[in-house]
């Protein structure tokens, strides 16, 4: 994607606003990474002397690290000591955003929380993120899968019987997201009333969110709605169909003027011609007399030729593929989309953007993955510490730097 010199050196959306984050996993640092992506100065308060436990994750967390925490400052210091949290209560005054994610009452335990912040930034908007909103599970711990079982979505993911969470963490990332739709309106407001806000997000409140649209089937149709494998679909062709050499393809065809294309392109004149298929619903009640010869059409064509003729049709599609597929993406990397970034070990890789551009800008790396305690000496020294100060700080393991 080509840009302007003025759109590249334009001031990002969120420049000037500073962010401290207390968080880790997932639903927290998606906060920071959006706010971050768009141009606001997001210190990560770690604690010392390992940091962030996420940075240490393994199997399916292995990835959590470094896809949430680019663009972000690392402040380590120990928040079991005096010295450490008077240096946190200075950074705090000097922010816009406290954001944190972890169980109910340990930012009270700090004398870090709401009350303790306000009273050192008057104007501060402070986001907590929890398991659940205020209410009678507030004191519950959840997590992205918990959730989903509770609020039906791990139901209508799995086959009947068999519940399965969604293959990402869908909660924790628009959780991350929803905070900070939450924190950019308070930022919005600040500037007409002059005053901060607390803004919570939660994660079940989430996820109901995410499963409105079957809640609401149940009253449309009368009928419980049923998990996505046994559903009732809605067209009828709206499958993965398997090709030639056991490659596999998803087709939809949602439109009366799709179902004209598809028929003229595949060959099935016979279907298009027939005006007992001209409408949706009744190609819907037809699907067992469609489908089967439409998986034997596909089945005799390669995934290439299937592909091309859809894309010459205009229809919905697209090959099965795996995560690490996009690495190697057409679109997604001749379109800009995706940010490098490197890494600690000093691998370079390559990672998807905030999936929306403004003015034709899309929002990359400033700031790599940082190490523990990147930037705690320039900080402490903003605030006012001196070169003996911090030497102090470090001879006593209150904070730490391995920049």
């Amino acid at each position: 994607m080509n840009m302007s010199l003025s759109q590249q050196h334009k001031p990002l959306p969120l420049a000037g606003i500073r962010v401290i984050e207390f968080v880790h996993m997932v639903m927290g640092p998606t906060c920071g990474l959006v706010l971050a992506d768009l141009g606001a100065e997001v210190i990560k308060v770690e604690p010392t002397p390992a940091g962030d436990n996420t940075r240490r994750l393994m199997g399916s967390g292995a990835g959590y690290w470094t896809t949430y925490n680019r663009n972000k400052k690392s402040f380590a210091v120990d928040l079991k000591t005096a010295e450490g949290i008077a240096a946190v209560k200075k950074l705090i005054a000097t922010a816009d955003v406290v954001t944190e994610n972890f169980r109910p009452g340990t930012m009270d335990k700090l004398g870090l929380g709401h009350a303790d912040v306000k009273a050192i930034k008057p104007d501060i908007i402070y986001s907590s993120m929890k398991g659940f909103l205020p209410g009678p599970y507030e004191h519950r711990t959840a997590l992205d899968e918990v959730v989903q079982m509770m609020t039906g979505l791990a139901y209508m993911t799995g086959p009947v019987g068999q519940p399965l969470r969604a293959g990402a963490s869908v909660n924790d990332v628009m959780g991350g997201m929803f905070s900070a739709i939450s924190i950019l309106a308070a930022l919005l407001q600040r500037t007409q009333s002059a005053q901060g806000q607390f803004v919570q997000t939660g994660l079940f409140e989430n996820s109901a969110f995410l499963v409105a649209q079957h809640m609401m089937q149940n009253v449309v149709t009368g009928e419980p709605a049923a998990p996505m494998p046994s559903r009732v679909s809605a067209w009828a062709i709206y499958d993965v169909f398997h090709c030639a050499g056991e490659e596999q393809i998803f087709l939809g065809v949602v439109s009366d003027s799709q179902w004209k294309s598809f028929c003229e392109v595949f060959g099935f004149d016979a279907f298009g011609s027939d005006p007992q298929l001209a409408g949706n619903n009744q190609r819907v009640a037809a699907r067992k007399v469609i489908l089967p010869q439409v998986r034997e059409c596909l089945a005799r064509m390669s995934k290439v030729q299937v592909m091309a003729l859809c894309e010459k049709a205009g229809l919905p599609f697209s090959p099965i593929q795996r995560p690490q597929d996009m690495f190697d993406d057409k679109h997604l990397n001749e379109s800009g989309g995706m940010a490098q970034v490197t890494l600690p070990d000093g691998q370079s890789v390559k990672v998807p953007m905030l999936p929306f551009e403004m003015d034709g800008q899309r929002f990359g790396t400033r700031l790599n993955v940082p190490v523990l305690g990147s930037h705690s000496d320039e900080l402490l020294a903003e605030l006012g510490y001196t070169a003996a100060d911090i030497g102090a700080l470090h001879d006593a393991g209150i904070i730490k730097s391995e920049a």
